[in-house]
């Protein structure tokens, strides 16, 4: 809620009398149609005066009766323009008068920025409905958009955002698109893409050799591709996706081997919620958070059917990401699959037309976003794609409904939210933190603001990296940063700890190292403004610890750039290293032999031809480093039920135990089945025992989570009393686990416990940035 602050107020002046009011509004103000809005509400009013822009928002000079003026400061917090955020409103009356004529929108003040740009939000309404009318001059033009709706982001070079600053700077406009622009009546007032089939930008479509096709509209011969099962690359907003048809399993299958995806699960676009409905199970909340402008994937349970009617698109899972049209281009796309029909009354019906729509990029490279990566990519049968240019790449977030607060949870947090500010409790100088090796983000600070990229990937791939190195530049530029620290990850071999390195000595400015764990749970500290100590559980793959070993299953004490190890998960063995994290089967084969059953190996995995060679690494103590990584739990028990023996994503085999789980619902923990040892080690053999003789997946599954949640349910407890701090933050990977995270908060909440869940980031290495971040503000 927006906070209102009053500088100075005359409570005894007369009704009626004429006073001046200086306004100043912060938050997310510009680009959102906010000066139009006061323009209209000054008028409205009958009030005299300004508004304009400046580097700290929006900034309004006003003069007029006493009671409209604060008809005009309500009005501005509770009737803003729906992409606005509104921060703080602050206000002077005086009886000063300056004696101005009419209202007027002056232009842009300069100075420091400290401002922020909005996100790329989906279509309006207003412009949807004359997407498709054609009496409108932008009927069926594919880049229609207005001050409420459309590509921000993502084209903005640097602030301000002004058309000069932006990729539209290339498209002049017309007579008519001018007149909008320019007048404050309209709702494409200073929309800075602003354009129409005359002026603006426009489609071409190029076949599998990247030659343009000669056709009359590049739409149809689009839809044409898709029913005839090809695969056509589509530029969107944030970069190029990859569509063919959901019901196609010859296409999926084909879309599969081209993106080096055997099994990971493919995004699906739906045209509506009533559509939605066909494949997945759609609460209230999931309806709200599939419609919202901010368009993210998102995670909804499997209808009965789901799996008959788009096989192969998520195999062996629970749930389906889907998501809803959120261009102009796709709603086009739909209009010619469903044959054209006339009016807008489609767009409310339900269809089963579904589509893939995943990124355009193969072997974890980042998102494609010009046509000159796109011909690289050789991905596809067809290229759709258009003369406006992409600056910057972001791809969809994924988003799911969680029964607890904060209701609703990033699994990965890019397009429509980037780069959504975060605020923190106080000021204090710009940090640039670069995040972890997988699922990286970056984060800088300025003031008491944070800003945290969108997705950028795993580091491992030189893509990544280069995209990494363009992100910084472009946080730091677009919110006029100089970064004075640098922190990084504690692992000396990840990328992150490399640039810090080269972006300290090139500045002159320090390098804090920080642990994974730790930053897991600051993260949250940091987005719910804590400042005392807290209990923080982190439960996650691996992070390099400060003793050199992965950790993974942390019981921490917090105290901002603080923090002690209360416990851990009993340590396994990582029979061949990192490649264990890839192969439940060796995680497994650790557990046996620390079981006293490693003769069992060879007979279990008779089909894995290393599997001699992992029992003598076992019995022989060599190449298998110690682990307290849950994630790695999670393989241990996959293995042993014979759920998945090769993962061919990250968290896979987990994703499948929890598929099982939800099938065989509810059962009630093992009696026994964990250990809370004096020294804070929870170990969880006599489970893993109990797991290695069950016949029934879906039971063992179902007991596994059972298990695991009311052991750490214990464990923090027990914390909880012997250090009498009752709020635990709950942090890590394996929170995007719902029958876990959902476990752990009620529990938790049972035993009196104030329990933190992220809410602005994703729980896993997604939000990771922000907690060094706050480590790093915290130790200067």
């Amino acid at each position: 809620m927006a906070r209102l602050d009053q500088s100075r107020m005359q409570k005894d002046e007369p009704a009626g009398m004429t006073v001046c009011a200086k306004i100043r509004v912060s938050g997310q103000v510009q680009g959102v149609g906010f000066r139009p809005f006061v323009y209209r509400l000054a008028h409205e009013l009958a009030l005299a005066g300004w508004v304009r822009n400046d580097s700290c928002g929006v900034e309004i000079c006003v003069e007029g009766e006493r009671e409209r003026i604060l008809n005009l400061i309500a009005r501005l917090q509770s009737e803003p323009p729906k992409l606005a955020r509104i921060e703080q409103v602050s206000y002077e009356l005086t009886p000063q008068v300056f004696d101005v004529q009419g209202f007027s929108i002056l232009a842009s003040r300069g100075g420091v920025m400290q401002t922020s740009i909005a996100p790329d939000m989906a279509i309006c309404p207003d412009c949807l409905a004359e997407l498709f009318n054609p009496a409108d001059r932008r009927y069926r033009h594919a880049f229609i958009n207005c001050i409420h709706c459309g590509p921000r982001y993502t084209l903005t070079r640097r602030m301000p955002y002004d058309r000069a600053n932006t990729s539209m700077d290339k498209f002049v406009q017309c007579p008519a698109c001018q007149r909008e622009y320019d007048d404050p009546e309209t709702r494409r007032f200073h929309a800075q893409p602003n354009a129409c089939p005359a002026c603006g930008p426009t489609l071409q479509l190029y076949d599998a050799d990247f030659q343009p096709v000669e056709t009359a509209d590049p739409l149809v011969q689009t839809a044409s591709l898709l029913r005839a099962g090809q695969i056509v690359a589509l530029k969107g907003v944030g970069g190029f996706h990859l569509v063919c048809m959901a019901d196609n399993q010859a296409a999926v299958n084909r879309l599969r081997a081209l993106k080096q995806r055997d099994e990971k699960p493919f995004a699906v676009m739906v045209l509506n919620t009533r559509s939605a409905q066909h494949y997945g199970v759609v609460s209230a909340d999931e309806a709200f958070l599939l419609e919202t402008g901010e368009r993210p994937i998102v995670l909804l349970g499997k209808h009965p059917a789901c799996d008959e009617d788009l096989p192969c698109v998520a195999p062996d899972l629970s749930h389906i990401g889907l998501l809803l049209p959120y261009t102009p281009l796709h709603y086009l796309l739909f209009h010619e699959l469903l044959g054209h029909p006339d009016g807008i009354n489609w767009l409310q019906q339900a269809t089963k037309i579904a589509l893939v729509m995943t990124s355009a990029n193969a072997g974890g490279e980042p998102l494609v976003i010009n046509d000159d990566e796109a011909r690289a990519s050789r991905l596809a049968d067809g290229y759709l794609t258009h003369d406006r240019d992409i600056l910057h790449r972001c791809d969809d977030s994924v988003m799911r409904v969680v029964p607890q607060a904060p209701k609703f949870q990033f699994i990965r947090r890019a397009r429509g939210y980037t780069p959504r500010r975060i605020l923190l409790p106080f000021a204090a100088p710009s940090v640039l933190a670069l995040g972890g090796g997988l699922k990286n983000t970056v984060c800088v600070t300025r003031g008491n603001e944070a800003f945290v990229s969108q997705h950028i990937g795993d580091l491992d791939h030189a893509g990544a990296r280069a995209m990494l190195d363009e992100t910084v530049t472009h946080l730091c530029d677009i919110f006029d940063v100089e970064p004075q620290c640098v922190a990084h990850d504690l692992h000396p071999d990840c990328y992150t700890s490399q640039y810090a390195a080269r972006f300290a000595a090139a500045r002159g400015v320090p390098m804090i190292a920080v642990q994974h764990h730790h930053a897991h749970i600051n993260a949250i500290c940091a987005e719910y403004a804590v400042t005392q100590p807290v209990l923080g559980l982190a439960l996650d793959g691996a992070g390099w610890g400060t003793d050199g070993t992965s950790w993974g299953g942390e019981l921490l004490r917090v105290s901002g750039a603080q923090f002690e190890r209360l416990g851990h998960l009993a340590a396994v063995a990582l029979p061949g290293g990192d490649r264990a994290a890839c192969e439940p089967w060796r995680m497994a084969s650790a557990a046996l032999f620390e079981m006293g059953k490693g003769a069992e190996i060879l007979q279990r995995f008779s089909n894995q031809p290393a599997a001699p060679t992992v029992a003598a690494m076992l019995a022989r103590g060599l190449h298998c480093p110690q682990s307290s990584s849950m994630g790695r739990l999670f393989d241990i028990a996959a293995g042993l039920l014979g759920v998945s023996q090769i993962q061919h994503y990250e968290g896979q085999a987990a994703m499948h135990l929890e598929a099982l789980a939800v099938r065989q619902g509810e059962v009630k923990p093992l009696d026994g089945g964990y250990r809370l040892a004096e020294n804070g080690v929870l170990d969880f053999q006599s489970l893993l025992r109990q797991l290695a003789s069950c016949n029934d997946p879906s039971f063992g599954a179902a007991l596994f989570h059972a298990t695991i949640s009311g052991g750490l349910i214990a464990w923090v407890s027990d914390a909880a009393q012997k250090t009498g701090i009752g709020c635990v933050a709950l942090g890590g990977g394996c929170l995007l686990n719902s029958l876990l995270s959902e476990a752990l908060t009620s529990g938790l909440s049972k035993q009196g416990l104030q329990v933190l869940s992220a809410q602005l980031l994703p729980p896993n290495d997604g939000g990771i940035s922000l907690g060094q971040a706050w480590v790093a503000i915290n130790q200067r």
